[in-house]
This record gives structure tokens, C-alpha cells and sequence, in this order.
């Protein structure tokens, strides 16, 4: 009997990657985050509708196409935004009416709306392995991993004299893997941080423990009086 054998050779693909430059401060100690340009081929999306490219399975890296950012974001699973109305801080729970309050890792990271004195505006607590050191024109007590997000600027690092608006606590746990929509933003947590997109500006950012990363149109920029590291679409 005659045996036909079947002799399978394996072929070795290499795939091109794509490194961004990561943009350090000037201080020691700094938390590290990414300038980037976004190609000017690459298409981007104005809101949740119309075509869009397939979402990849893993969070985007630093440098990633704003377009490929969202899609990520939406193939998220969508939470239902009111049950993200509420904060609660040592017991006692109390309503924010139209905003949104959630946390992700296990509370290292917890992001508030403040529509009565910041409107449009997201602030995040993160709780960075390697925060911003406190700048000599800093006053009042500084909290390295205060971040505000308002679509056109991203700023890490701030001198507050009170909690804002995370006077009333913290928000629900947004699972990972889940997304919620509010205002111009929506954004979908990862093992690896929170991915939030303002939809108005054509910006995104990430807020994890390793660091800070933004997307789109922020661009590195000399921070203000009290800020730490600032980015900006302008």
C-alpha cells in the first residue's frame, strides 16, 4: 500500500509595527505620556452612526488613528447611562441629576461630570504610579492625578482647595468591557484604563495607572499656572 504524506511548511509573516514617540517632562518622576500624530488618511467618525471601521480586540496603543479609538470604544457593551446618576461616599448615596459618575480598576479610577461650574467638562481621579511632580506655581493641595478633560484641553496634575465635585463620593463600577454614553462623550473601560472620546472635538484619552495618553487632535503644550502636564487641540 502506497502512503501519500502531506508535508506542511510553515511560512513566517512579519508584520510591520508601528512605534509612536513617547514625550517626556522635563521633570523627574513625570508621568509619561504620548505626543502623536494622527495620519491625514485616516478617516474619523462625528458620532456613534454612520460607517466606521472594525474595532480591534485589544485597547488602542499610544499613537492609535482617533477613527480606530472610537470604534473601540463603541464595540464596547452599552451600559445603561442612569444608572450612573448617583455618588457614594462612606455609606450615604446622593443624586446628581443629569451627571454621570463612574469607577473603573477596582476605584483607582473615578471620572465625575460637574455641569454647575464645569459644563462639557469630565474630571478624573487616577491613581498613577508615576503622577506629575507638584510645579513651584502650584497652591493649595496638589493632587497629581487630577485630570480635566474638556475635549479641547487634557490637563494632568492640579492644586485643588477642595474635593469638587467628588464631594459626594464616587460612582458605579462600569465593568470592563462596558461602555456608557453622556453628552459629547462616551467612554469604555479595559483592564489597562478608561478610553473616553469627545465626540464635539475629535479627541479621546485614557485614563490608567501606567499613565495618561491622548489621541486626536491633543497635542503636548506648555502647561498653565497649577497644572502639571497639559495638552491641547489649539
Amino acid at each position: 500500500m502506497r502512503i501519500a504524506v502531506l508535508v506542511a511548511v510553515p511560512v513566517l509573516v512579519g508584520g510591520l509595527v508601528a512605534a509612536c514617540s513617547t514625550a517626556g517632562n522635563s521633570h523627574s518622576g513625570q508621568t509619561q505620556t504620548a505626543q502623536t500624530t494622527t495620519p491625514a488618511s485616516a478617516t474619523t467618525t462625528t458620532g456613534p452612526s454612520g460607517s466606521k471601521p472594525p474595532a480591534a480586540s485589544t485597547a488602542p496603543a499610544a499613537g492609535a488613528a482617533i477613527s480606530d479609538v472610537i470604534a473601540w470604544i463603541e464595540a464596547g457593551h452599552s451600559a445603561d447611562p442612569g444608572r450612573y446618576h448617583t455618588a457614594t461616599r462612606e455609606g450615604a448615596t446622593a443624586s446628581l441629576g443629569a451627571d454621570i459618575a463612574f469607577t473603573a480598576q477596582a476605584s483607582k479610577v473615578t471620572c465625575m461630570t460637574d455641569s454647575k461650574h464645569t459644563a462639557g467638562a469630565l474630571a478624573c481621579l487616577v491613581t498613577l504610579t508615576n503622577p506629575p511632580p507638584r510645579p513651584e506655581t502650584a497652591y493649595g493641595e496638589w493632587k497629581g492625578g487630577w485630570v480635566d478633560f474638556d475635549g479641547t484641553n487634557l490637563q494632568v496634575g492640579s492644586a485643588r482647595g477642595d474635593p469638587g465635585p467628588f464631594i459626594d463620593g464616587n460612582g458605579p463600577e462600569l465593568a470592563n468591557g462596558d461602555s456608557v454614553s453622556f453628552g459629547d462623550y462616551r467612554c469604555r473601560t479595559d483592564q489597562s484604563g478608561v478610553f473616553c472620546v469627545n465626540y464635539a472635538h475629535q479627541s479621546a484619552a485614557r485614563f490608567g495607572t501606567a499613565g495618561i495618553e491622548q489621541f486626536g487632535c491633543l497635542r503636548s503644550v506648555p502647561p498653565p499656572d497649577g497644572v502639571g502636564v497639559a495638552f491641547s487641540c489649539s
